[in-house]
């Protein structure tokens, strides 16, 4: 044991005249001069005097050894010198008792044999009691000490199991990039090399949801009005892109704008509604985006007239995106929020987010 851990031991060791500690002897003293004063011919009140000095001068001990020697040998047990303690010093400590309440008297105690006897039964009590008394103290003290090293041990548990699940979340949102980035700036150098008055505009607006993407691509927690502003800029990018095949529209609750959510979530069902929806249509489609409170829930939806799960694909065909949401919901919300996908006939998709709209709480949990 180092200097720091013997300095943490030492630091839980209850205070050595403590309030509890004084109680249990008061009442081992009450009890026992209660017993002793129906066949005792000294008044009640100096037998109780002469077991409560024995009894604190046992604390004394008691609490000398708990702290001194700091270090022991590994073959002797610190419990084991505590209760020798406290039967050594009986006899002395039952002397000085008798010396201190006897003072003025004409003849010493130990010269009048009724006191002498007396003081010999309160060494005899006290050898038979106090290492009882002593027991319950330590047992105190060890189930003490071993409760608050559980709670401690379960502490530590419960903070690594949330790095764990901040490291995870952190990892899971690392993925969730824009994957029609490089594409776009693609096609910003055709329309750059081809001299096209398009360039500027669509380059703005890859600009403008730049900026309202890179914000959050580090941070553990966004709102609904930071994911709107996201999704309206990339909307109005992928617009640029495809003007006469895409539409869009917004539906909000003014109420929802400042409910937290995993940054990306309503970007990423908007992004599988472009890229399996509308870009692979010969007509295009339209996406309707609805986020609305009901009663202490949120739900986000996300609706598209595109091609749908067309030619047998699954959901499962959707690529990962959706699959990387479904987790970042578990692993923020746990059971309490839904992530549903329906076809819609004749063509089309309907994707809805659904989660807690409490801010305290989801606060703490994003956080």
């Amino acid at each position: 044991m180092d200097s720091k851990e013997l300095s943490n031991a030492l630091s839980t060791l209850p205070p050595m005249y403590g309030w509890q500690r004084i109680k249990v002897v008061l009442v081992a003293t009450l009890i026992l001069s209660m017993m002793m004063k129906f066949t005792w011919t000294a008044w009640w009140i100096t037998i109780f005097v002469r077991l409560a000095l024995i009894g604190m001068i046992q604390l004394t001990a008691f609490g000398i050894v708990e702290r001194w020697p700091k270090r022991l040998p590994r073959w002797i047990a610190r419990w084991v010198l505590q209760l020798a303690a406290v039967a050594i010093v009986v006899p002395f400590a039952a002397a000085l008792a008798y010396t201190l309440t006897t003072i003025g008297e004409p003849i010493p105690w130990y010269k009048v044999q009724a006191q002498l006897d007396g003081c010999g039964e309160m060494i005899g009590a006290g050898l038979l009691f106090s290492p009882w008394i002593a027991m319950s103290a330590l047992y105190r003290h060890i189930n003490g000490q071993a409760q608050r090293q559980a709670l401690s041990f379960e502490l530590e548990r419960s903070e690594f199991a949330r790095d764990a699940l901040d490291s995870r979340l952190r990892l899971l949102q690392a993925q969730v990039e824009p994957h029609f980035l490089f594409n776009t700036l693609a096609n910003v150098r055709e329309l750059v090399d081809s001299g096209s008055s398009q360039a500027s505009r669509v380059l703005g607006s890859l600009i403008a949801y730049l900026r309202a993407a890179v914000p959050n691509l580090n941070s553990a927690v966004s709102t609904l009005g930071q994911e709107l502003e996201l999704v309206r800029a990339y909307l109005e990018l992928m617009h640029m892109r495809m003007p006469d095949r895409l539409q869009f529209s917004f539906h909000v609750d003014d109420a929802a704008l400042k409910i937290p959510c995993p940054p990306m979530s309503l970007l990423t069902l908007v992004e599988n509604a472009v890229r399996h929806g509308i870009d692979p249509s010969e007509e295009g489609g339209r996406i309707d985006v609805t986020v609305r409170l009901q009663n202490d829930r949120c739900v986000a939806q996300v609706r598209d007239t595109g091609i749908g799960l067309s030619g047998g694909q699954g959901s499962k065909g959707l690529g990962t995106g959706l699959a990387n949401l479904r987790e970042r919901l578990q692993l923020v919300f746990a059971d309490q929020a839904q992530l549903s996908l329906t076809a819609i006939k004749p063509h089309g998709f309907h994707a809805e987010i659904n989660f807690p709209a409490q801010l305290d709480n989801t606060t703490t949990n994003l956080s």
